[in-house]
């Protein structure tokens, strides 16, 4: 009983690593990289509002 049990429970390992090997799906990846930046929107200018003193806080 025990030896029927480990040898099923082994074929299923056995095969679910057979259909792991083969199921892999393979990518092609882009082998040329665009390495020139893309700037969005270069006119955007940061600018402070009020300009508020903060109280001590203490700690």
């Amino acid at each position: 009983m025990l030896l029927t049990i480990v040898l099923f429970v082994s074929a299923l390992v056995v095969i679910n690593l057979l259909l792991l090997k083969f199921s892999v799906n393979k990518t092609n990846k882009p082998s040329k990289v665009n390495k020139k930046p893309i700037v969005l929107n270069p006119d955007i200018s940061v600018t402070t509002g009020s300009e508020e003193k903060l109280a001590p806080t203490g700690s």
